[in-house]
């Protein structure tokens, strides 16, 4: 069951924090209680995302940081130690998306997806274990995807990068569980977010359309927060029917093959035809 004092005066950074979940999720830890770190790398993004939050004071503070960085990374974790004493969640979750055919892919659309979506995980957890163990406590939670879970057809880049993250999550959740340190990954479906107007390397497409069936943020949110709380290891958001088509291919199901088959042939035939295959 889901604590609902969990966040109450919790000190936490949440990177990717100017949009989309970062921001809902933000929104949502500051109606728990939560102080909250919101991070990003475009100063006036972050600024105005954080004034539209307002009206709580100053539980709000913003953090300028470039998460591909090293760095930066480790200066924006110990400058807020340093100024708070104590580090109790930190929220990996910034990230590009990436659905492109396989042989168009340049290793720059590599190096910019990984840079992204695993180095910048990397450096986190890297930074914030030590500070972690050394207070006893505290709560990692990685952003993945539905596409660490489940292999979608043109999203090779995608998912490499966030198989990693749900694998080395995984792996720290049971390596630090009696060590008063928790792991969560969260693996989003569809939420209606600006990802599926980000390519690779950045660019957003306002041409492109969020799909009509995603998911709400704010109810994504709840749901990440409720299970964190819990300290469920792998959050699948939404639930359903997300859940079982995960248990299902990892049982080799025929009727998952096909989907994945079908989609496969439906994304191909959309980029022959110039159109949009998200």
């Amino acid at each position: 069951m889901s604590n609902p004092e969990y966040y109450k005066d919790k000190i936490c950074i949440v990177t990717g924090a100017n949009s989309g979940i970062g921001y809902a999720v933000s929104e949502e830890l500051l109606k728990r209680g939560a102080i909250v770190y919101m991070a990003g790398r475009n100063p006036d993004k972050v600024s105005k995302a954080a004034q539209k939050l307002s009206k709580f004071k100053d539980r709000v503070h913003t953090i300028i940081v470039d998460v591909t960085v090293q760095e930066q990374v480790e200066n924006a974790i110990n400058n807020t130690v340093a100024e708070t004493g104590r580090l109790d969640l930190l929220f990996n979750n910034a990230g590009v998306g990436g659905t492109l055919q396989f042989e168009t892919a340049t290793m720059e659309d590599w190096k910019n997806i990984i840079d992204v979506n695993l180095w910048s995980v990397i450096y986190g957890v890297h930074t914030a274990v030590p500070i972690m163990l050394k207070q006893g406590s505290g709560h990692i939670i990685n952003t993945s995807s539905i596409a660490g879970l489940l292999p979608p057809p043109f999203q090779a880049l995608y998912s490499l990068t966030k198989f990693g993250v749900t694998g080395m999550t995984e792996c720290l959740r049971y390596e630090y569980a009696e060590k008063g340190l928790h792991f969560s990954t969260i693996c989003p479906a569809n939420i209606a977010t600006p990802i599926f107007q980000k390519s690779i390397d950045g660019t957003t497409h306002d041409e492109i359309k969020i799909p009509d069936d995603a998911y709400p943020v704010d109810k994504a949110a709840q749901i990440i927060l409720d299970r964190v709380s819990e300290y469920k290891g792998i959050i699948v958001v939404p639930e359903e029917p997300y859940t079982k088509q995960w248990k299902l291919y990892c049982q080799q199901n025929e009727e998952v093959e096909e989907v994945m088959l079908q989609m496969a042939r439906d994304r191909r035939e959309a980029y022959e035809k110039g159109g949009n295959y998200y």
